[in-house]
């Protein structure tokens, strides 16, 4: 049975709530962060706001000098968890099967609800209504067959809209072609750059790629990874808090931090203790995913396979670097974090000439782990 995954994001989430609890501020521009005339950033903003070209993280003096006119209102999470407490509380009345991605962003896998509740568009529209009748804000709606198309799907009905991923496969191909790499889950600003460098500029440019050429440069996970991508093909599956199998540790800053060089070395002590956790259960993981809440709580997550299961350190380390550095500091950092999912307890894979080298250094890579667990940790 083909899957029914719906993304559901919410529009402008905080700026939302505040035009509905403040009616005398609808349609007009509302920026959610510090006040023009004070250091700080914007937070978030209504799409009145967004026409004069504010947006999230730019710092609020400049939000104020192209919106001169703009409604600068500082966030109030209580009211805003509420209102995502609603939201969530509707999502439960259509199916279990909900992983949240934020506080106003989730996947939805209603497979087994279309016998109750009709396809994915019929779901999607019920959702929409009940939000914006019961919560009076807006959400928009992905419906497609995996994870990647419904993200993707709720990009392009955004603002307060519905869009459904067609069915034929040419049809896929075709909209996925129309996009730029840096559109592509686990792309970030380092690795699009490189992708352009070689002539990858658009989805389609991936489409019609030599994966061995691919490989050169990325490497065998990343490249297989994007391939997939490119042909719209997502196996992850929608997880619950409950069911999520994960190991992950994170940092909050008694102050928040603004130094990249002390985030860094933060962020390196945080993989080597998932890597002592992981080695400790015997396993090894597929993918590793950091986590930044910045000083004004925003939170973002980017994460991106191993080139194989890995369970060592170093890997860890260079995965966690690769995402932190192509991140701008925007603002100071509240929290780091970094965590491995897809877990197996054995790693089960064909040895040949062309990577016996790269297996060599891994398993010199484990010894050289295994040996410090046992030094640092000879209480355990």
């Amino acid at each position: 049975m083909e899957r029914t995954i719906l993304h559901i994001d919410m529009d402008a989430f905080f700026a939302s709530v505040e035009q509905r609890d403040h009616p005398e501020w609808r349609g007009k521009p509302v920026i959610v962060g510090s006040p023009p005339d004070q250091r700080g950033v914007v937070s978030t903003c209504s799409y009145e706001a967004r026409k004069f070209g504010v947006h999230s993280a730019m710092p609020s003096r400049e939000a104020g000098r192209l919106c001169p006119q703009g409604i600068f209102v500082r966030p109030d999470f209580t009211r805003y968890k509420e209102a995502s407490n609603r939201v969530f509380e509707i999502f439960n009345r259509f199916t279990p099967f909900i992983e949240p991605m934020s506080i106003d962003e989730a996947f939805l896998d209603v497979t087994g609800s279309r016998t109750l509740f009709g396809d994915g568009k019929s779901i999607a529209i019920r959702i929409r209504e009940m939000i914006a009748t019961e919560v009076r804000i807006t959400a928009s709606v992905g419906v497609a067959p995996n994870k990647f198309l419904a993200k993707l799907a709720s990009e392009r009905a955004k603002p307060n809209g519905l869009f459904v991923f067609p069915s034929d496969r040419a049809e896929i191909l075709r909209l996925l072609g129309e996009l730029p790499v840096g559109a592509l889950w686990g792309v970030g600003k380092v690795t699009e750059e490189t992708l352009c460098h070689y002539g990858y500029r658009s989805v389609s440019d991936l489409q019609r790629a030599d994966l061995r050429h691919l490989t050169a440069f990325l490497g065998k996970g990343m490249a297989e990874h994007l391939m997939r991508l490119a042909f719209g093909e997502d196996d992850r599956e929608v997880v619950t808090e409950s069911e999520e199998k994960s190991i992950s540790n994170e940092v909050t800053f008694l102050q928040d931090c603004n130094n990249r060089d002390e985030v860094r070395e933060t962020l390196k002590q945080i993989c080597e203790k998932v890597g002592y956790r992981i080695r400790k259960r015997g396993l090894f993981a597929g993918v590793g995913r950091l986590k930044l809440r910045w000083s004004d709580f925003r939170t973002i997550t980017r994460q991106a396979p191993f080139d194989t299961l890995s369970c060592d350190d170093f890997t860890f380390r260079e995965l966690a670097f690769r995402l932190f550095d192509a991140e701008p500091m925007i603002q100071s950092v509240r929290l780091i974090g970094f965590g491995v999912t897809n877990l197996a307890s054995e790693r089960v894979e064909q040895l040949t000439l062309f990577n016996s080298e790269q297996n060599e250094l891994r398993a010199k890579r484990e010894r050289i782990c295994r040996a410090l667990d046992a030094l640092r940790h000879s209480d355990d």
